[in-house]
C-alpha cells in the first residue's frame, strides 16, 4: 500500500465520498461504466474467441489489462491535484461498487416473498443471481437471496475497496473488470469451458483476499461471532468456490441460518454442501438481516482499508528515518 500521507488522504476521502454516492444514488440506470466495459469485452470476444485457453488468456489480458492501464493513466493525470484526485476516486468507487443496488434488489425480492407473490419474486431473482427461478419455491428463493447478498458483498464492494487501497485506481477498476469478465465468460458452458478458464482463475486469485476480509468482518459485525468462525472453519473448504465458501459460510454462521444445498443453474442441478448445518432454515425476514450485515461489512471495510494504508505508511516512514 502506498504510504504517502496525501495518497492515503485521497483514498480515504475519495472512497468515503464514493460510498456515500452509492448510498444516495445506487447504480446509474443508463450509461453505467461496468455495462460499457461489458459491451467492449463482448466485442473483443467476437474477434478473439476460440475454443482454446490461450485465446481466452489473451482476451482476459486485453480487457482487464487495458482497463487497469486506463486507471493508471487517469490517476497519473491528477496526481498533483488532490481535489481532482479525490473526485476521480469518488467517481470510480461509485462506478465499481454496487452495495446499494444489491440491497435494493434483495429487498424487492424479500418484499414480494413477504407478500406471497412468488411470480414477482421469480421475475426479479435473475437481477440478483443466476439461479433458475422457476425451480424455486419461496424458502429456496429467500436462501438464494441471502447467499447472493453474501457473495456480492465480497465481489461488488469489499474486493474493489481492498484492491483500491492496495493498488490505487488501477487496482480499483482492474478488479471490477476481472470480476465482470468472470461473470461473462468464467462459467463451464461448452462455449467458455476453455476460453473462460483464464478469467475464472484470475478472478479466483483477485477475489481471494477480499473474500477472507469479508468473512472476517462478517464475523465481527454479525450477531454470532463464534457461530460465524465455526461455520467458516468447518464448512467453507467444502464449497466448490474458494472465495464464495468463506463468505457464505461466515454469513450463515453470523445470521444463524443454514445455507447451501441443492440448486439449479441454467438447467443444471448442483448439490452443494450445507453451510452451518446447525442453523435454522432461511426465512424471508433474513433477507433484511443479510442486507443490514452487508452494510455493516461495507463500513468496516472502508475503515480497515484506510487504517491499513495508515499503518503501512507509518511503518515505511519509520524505516526511512532509521536508514
Amino acid at each position: 500500500m502506498p504510504g504517502r500521507p496525501r495518497a492515503t488522504g485521497v483514498f480515504a476521502y475519495g472512497a468515503a465520498a464514493g460510498l456515500a454516492l452509492d448510498l444516495l444514488l445506487g447504480d446509474p440506470r443508463r450509461g453505467h461504466p461496468v455495462a460499457a466495459f461489458g459491451r467492449t469485452a463482448a466485442a473483443v470476444e467476437k474477434r478473439l474467441h476460440r475454443d482454446h485457453r490461450g485465446w481466452g488468456a489473451l482476451h482476459t489480458a486485453v480487457c482487464a489489462g487495458s482497463t487497469a492501464a486506463l486507471g493508471a493513466l487517469a490517476a497519473r493525470a491528477v496526481r498533483d491535484r488532490p481535489a481532482a484526485a479525490v473526485a476521480l476516486t469518488a467517481a470510480s468507487v461509485w462506478a465499481v461498487v454496487g452495495g446499494t443496488t444489491l440491497g435494493r434488489e434483495a429487498r424487492a425480492i424479500g418484499g414480494a416473498l413477504a407478500a406471497g407473490d412468488l411470480e414477482v419474486a421469480r421475475e426479479r431473482l435473475p437481477h440478483l443471481c443466476g439461479r433458475d427461478p422457476q425451480s424455486l419455491d419461496g424458502p429456496a428463493m429467500a436462501r438464494a437471496v441471502v447467499e447472493s447478498v453474501a457473495e456480492n458483498t465480497s465481489d461488488a464492494v469489499v474486493g474493489a475497496l481492498f484492491w483500491g487501497a492496495v493498488a490505487g485506481m488501477p487496482g480499483l477498476v482492474g478488479f471490477r473488470a476481472v470480476n465482470t469478465l468472470d461473470a461473462m465468460v468464467g462459467h463451464k458452458s461448452p462455449r467458455y469451458r476453455r476460453f473462460g478458464w483464464a478469467s475464472a482463475r484470475l478472478d479466483d486469485l483477485a477475489g481471494w483476499p477480499g473474500a477472507r476480509l469479508t468473512a472476517a468482518l462478517a464475523t465481527v459485525a454479525g450477531g454470532d461471532p463464534r457461530g460465524a468462525v465455526r461455520a467458516w472453519r468447518a464448512d467453507a473448504p467444502k464449497h466448490p468456490s474458494p472465495n464464495a465458501g468463506p463468505v457464505e459460510a461466515s454469513f450463515a454462521g453470523a445470521l444463524g441460518v443454514r445455507l447451501g444445498g441443492t440448486l439449479s443453474y441454467g438447467g443444471r442441478v448442483e448439490h452443494r454442501p450445507v453451510l452451518n448445518g446447525e442453523g435454522r432454515a432461511v426465512e424471508v425476514a433474513d433477507v433484511e438481516r443479510a442486507v443490514a450485515l452487508s452494510r455493516r461489512v461495507t463500513a468496516l471495510t472502508l475503515a480497515a482499508c484506510v487504517g491499513g494504508r495508515l499503518i503501512v505508511g507509518a511503518v515505511r516512514r519509520g524505516k526511512r528515518r532509521s536508514a
